[in-house]
């Protein structure tokens, strides 16, 4: 849809972990409105024993069932987990889903919801299915179409009085009808009208429909659908972002990616600034509903006045708590708390030199290219790790047994794993993982890391941070 987009400068390194305890106890001060699409998420968990003898199926022995807001609902109920006062305006069907839904919602704490009830209409139902921590089957009952013009009105004018009272609106497109035709366009120049700031979780290709929002969250596949771009690397997403941000004139896009965390773009006089934010997950149990919890962190972050590098990178670090628990999770003020604490992130990011190993060979299997840089005794200045991040999608740091910079790099957001490498050299540590680019220490020679040579030789590169250099070979 749009040509590539200028290559963007690389932004500073995230906030460490001291300013953000204090942006973590901010989040609860803000005052958020969500608009869109509420769906029921019901939970049916059990065990499997055997496989039916009518069909080669598992047959699921029913031990509990569980219901939660889900869509834009769970963005609210993500909102409350934080501490966040919300207006909720949506849409259900007057069906006993609906009736279940409105009970769940307004049963939170520090919600006002707004739940229209169109006749006719079935409400949005997820039924998974789940043995032993994995989903079996999902069943959804939903109407997708547009609901009625007149609700439509009535929902605009409910959003237009509930915006004055909030800081910020957030428009939670699942494409379920809430959200159709013009309604978003709308509901974001009622935002204008009162002074607050817009942010969307869009769904579809048409993202002209958002015009003018102060952030847009798509994830990757939705960041290709919209711009036509290839979004294989960080350097590609990146791109798209910025010409996705040109097109329709928005604030800032930040996409999000799941494990590999969350790349933020925003923009100035003099172009786009790109920042990568990596999640931190040490492995992902549960994939479902991270988008939600980045959203809810993003609107309350924005709500209470944050900065956006500070909420990418409180997104990310939610990304990375969720991701790591099953079902449908919220993240609470304690679990930042936590995850921030000093030598957290160094118990989470160090690994023994097989462990290393196995994560190194799923992030190849995912695709993602892995880089390799040698830390020092004082540590890696962050613009040396910013820099040598950008080359690669994963970074693992080497360091030798002597080395004590462990919990100084893994504060650093661009640190993915850290391995001590033993001996005087990390040349076996190197041969072990095969790292797609091997990254040299700053004012050293190419070859200064011993190394090189074997990288090259299985197709790798060899880049030096001491100056934007082209890489050594393809």
């Amino acid at each position: 849809m749009h040509g590539p987009a200028p290559a963007p400068r690389p932004g500073p390194p995230g906030p460490l972990s001291a300013a953000l305890f204090d942006a973590v106890r901010q989040l609860k001060r803000g005052t958020v409105l969500v608009v869109g699409d509420a769906m029921l998420d019901r939970y049916v968990y059990g065990r499997v024993e055997r496989v039916s003898p009518e069909a080669p199926v598992p047959v699921l022995t029913v031990e509990r069932e569980v219901a939660l807001p889900g869509g834009a609902g769970n963005v609210v109920r993500n909102l409350t987990a934080l501490g966040a006062a919300v207006a909720f305006v949506s849409v259900v069907g007057d069906d006993q889903a609906g009736s279940d839904l409105t009970g769940l919602i307004g049963g939170q704490p520090g919600v006002e919801p707004w739940l229209l009830v169109q006749g006719g209409r079935a409400t949005t139902t997820k039924t998974r299915f789940v043995a032993t921590g994995q989903q079996l089957l999902r069943a959804d009952h939903e109407l997708a179409a547009p609901i009625h013009s007149r609700l439509a009105d009535r929902l605009v004018r409910i959003a237009g009085d509930a915006v004055a009272a909030t800081a910020v609106m957030v428009l939670s497109d699942y494409r379920k009808g809430v959200l159709a035709g013009d309604t978003p366009t709308k509901l974001i120049a009622a935002a204008r009208t009162a002074g607050r700031r817009v942010l969307v979780d869009p769904k579809g290709g048409n993202h002209a429909r958002y015009a003018g929002a102060d952030l847009i969250m798509p994830d990757v596949e939705e960041l290709a659908e919209a711009t036509g771009l290839p979004v294989g690397t960080d350097a590609e997403i990146a791109a798209a972002a910025a010409a996705l941000r040109r097109a329709h004139g928005f604030g800032a896009v930040m996409v999000v990616r799941g494990e590999p965390g969350i790349t933020l773009v925003t923009g100035d006089a003099d172009g786009e600034i790109v920042q990568h934010m990596p999640s931190d997950v040490a492995e992902v149990v549960d994939p479902s509903g991270a988008g939600d919890v980045v959203v809810a962190v993003a609107a309350a972050g924005l709500a209470a006045g944050l900065s956006l590098p500070a909420i990418a990178r409180l997104g990310a670090l939610a990304a990375g708590i969720v991701l790591g628990k099953t079902g449908i999770a919220v993240v609470r003020e304690d679990e930042f708390l936590e995850a921030l604490t000093p030598g957290r992130l160094a118990s989470r990011k160090m690994a023994t030199r097989s462990e290393a190993a196995e994560r190194v060979e799923r992030w190849r299997r995912a695709g993602n290219r892995v880089g390799f840089l040698v830390g020092s005794d004082s540590g890696s200045a962050p613009e040396i790790v910013a820099q040598a991040r950008s080359w690669c999608d994963r970074l693992v740091v080497g360091l030798g047994d002597a080395d004590l910079a462990a919990a100084g790099l893994a504060e650093l957001p661009g640190v993915d794993l850290i391995a001590r490498f033993g001996g005087e050299t990390p040349l076996e540590l190197i041969r072990l993982l095969r790292p797609d680019v091997l990254v040299q220490d700053p004012g050293r020679g190419p070859y200064a890391v011993p190394g090189g040579d074997l990288v090259q030789e299985w197709g790798g590169t060899v880049r030096s941070t001491a100056v934007a250099a082209e890489p050594t070979a393809a």
